[in-house]
């Protein structure tokens, strides 16, 4: 199909299956920020914003990669560290630390670390909101000179990664560029104040977004914050699709109508929905179609962010997170700021089980080496897909995403074709009654990396199984029952 710069064409197009089979994706969120490498450990967004209030949240930003931003707001936290560490050195004082550290870069040790992980597909951040790019852009940039990398980090890493087989697709801040347009943020008002609608920036963002498509073809355009609202984004789309038809597009491309007051906006039908993608709020009443939002030309999959779902939702979302509380490297987040292993695995698995992804995010240092505490979290959860990948790649959802057990654990559900997995959230000890599932005769329940099939046996309430003793200890057990068993109407489990 030719797509014509209309969002009637645009919309047309279908959601590409190797996205849907991936599951697990990547983001990288490296650049100057990596430098300083700070923030206040305070918390998840949401949590946060929930209980304190967005002014809080800008205050005391957790996401080490709004280090610009924070350390302009007086008396934050952010700005006392940088004072006390850097003295008077300007943010783009950074910039040569951060070339001289990225020679040491190594763009194959990367993608290795990121392959063995389990994952199949990698979003680069090219850009940040403080306008730095990761590889020399030959659209000029009227406010800075020399402001970008000096190595094409982009490239090379796009290489690397197309190498180890798997698939790169790119991050943009389309809505934020510090370098044109930066009153400090210190509540969610000033955020769309902040996005330039200049015709020299649109040109720009324009114009890098067309060069990583021209020189790059990622596979994911994956815009943040908004876009300039007279940019001719179907346009943009059209000419995407047409040179990567295997594409896909985010869904944060949003327009913002100007004028009117700040309260007015956020109360919305855009408001509201900005605020749940910042804040990461998922949808929770049921859906039969994508939901339409205004002021969005289109997109091919949602983005919460630090959130999941409470069911399967009939469209393709994404849900993002870092390890710890920040998507940038931050020295000071140890282990117990991070996610552990078995919830970084619980996470994904209840993702998949609602239709979704998981693009988790790596903070390099300064030099691109991945952090010991994210690596060690890295090959944990690559060591569980080893094992328990057929019941995450490639699958669907059931007819419900979320089970338990009668001692209480929790289950979540995928399948693929005539196989149903039925994945436990912890240890089942010497049997488990999977509630409401009922079998036919001659069924196979098979425990995965587990050689023979196991015991099973048909009760009025469910599936009771028999696992073997002295399991491998494990984040999660995955069952795979051939054939599809049905689901008892008065189970109680819901979808």
């Amino acid at each position: 199909m030719r797509y014509q710069p209309t969002a009637a064409s645009v919309s047309q197009h279908p959601l590409p299956e190797w996205f849907d089979d991936a599951k697990l994706g990547i983001f990288i969120h490296w650049g100057l920020f990596s430098v300083p490498a700070w923030a206040p450990p305070c918390g998840e967004v949401t949590k946060i914003v929930k209980e304190q209030g967005w002014k809080a949240w800008f205050t005391n930003n957790a996401y080490a990669e709004w280090y610009l931003n924070t350390m302009r707001i007086e008396g934050s936290p952010t700005a006392l560290h940088h004072a006390a560490t850097y003295g008077h050195i300007p943010y783009e004082g950074f910039v040569p630390m951060f070339n001289e550290a990225a020679r040491k870069w190594n763009p194959i040790a990367m993608a290795g670390a990121i392959k063995n992980a389990g994952a199949q597909y990698v979003v680069l951040v090219t850009k940040h909101h403080d306008g730095f790019t990761l590889w020399p852009s030959g659209q000029h940039n009227p406010y800075k000179s020399g402001y970008h990398a000096e190595r094409d980090i982009v490239g090379e890493l796009s290489t690397a990664v197309r190498a180890a087989g798997m698939t790169m697709g790119l991050y943009y801040s389309g809505g934020l560029d510090w370098t044109f347009k930066h009153p400090v943020i210190t509540d969610i008002a000033d955020l769309i104040a902040c996005i330039p609608q200049s015709q020299d920036y649109i040109a720009y963002a324009d114009g890098q977004w067309r060069e990583l498509i021209e020189r790059y073809q990622p596979a994911v355009l994956w815009d943040d914050i908004g876009y300039p609202q007279a940019a001719d984004v179907p346009r943009l789309f059209a000419d995407y699709y047409n040179r990567c038809p295997e594409g896909l597009i985010n869904d944060r491309f949003v327009q913002h109508k100007l004028g009117g007051s700040s309260a007015q906006f956020w109360s919305s039908p855009l408001g509201r929905w900005l605020l749940g993608r910042l804040a990461g709020h998922g949808i929770k009443h049921k859906m039969s179609a994508k939901p339409r939002v205004a002021n969005l030309v289109h997109y091919d999959f949602s983005t919460p962010e630090y959130a999941t779902h409470d069911q399967i939702m009939p469209y393709k979302w994404e849900a993002t997170r870092g390890l710890g509380f920040s998507f940038g490297y931050n020295r000071d987040e140890g282990p117990e700021k991070t996610l552990s292993v078995r919830e970084l695995v619980h996470f994904l698995v209840d993702v998949v089980s609602k239709n979704g992804n998981l693009l988790l995010n790596i903070g390099p240092m300064a030099d691109g080496a991945i952090p010991p505490i994210q690596m060690e979290r890295l090959e944990g959860l690559g060591a569980w897909l080893k094992a328990n990948g057929q019941a995450i790649y490639g699958t669907r959802p059931w007819i419900t995403a979320e089970g338990v057990t009668e001692g209480g654990l929790q289950v979540r559900f995928t399948r693929r074709a005539e196989t149903l997995y039925a994945i436990l959230l912890g240890a089942p000890g010497g049997t488990a009654l999977l509630h409401g599932l009922q079998t036919a005769p001659g069924s196979v329940v098979r425990l995965l990396d587990w050689g023979q099939p196991l015991t099973w046996v048909q009760e009025e309430h469910g599936l009771r199984v028999v696992f073997p003793p002295n399991l491998t200890e494990s984040p999660a057990y995955s069952l795979a029952i051939s054939p599809l068993p049905s689901l008892h109407p008065n189970s109680g489990v819901n979808g």
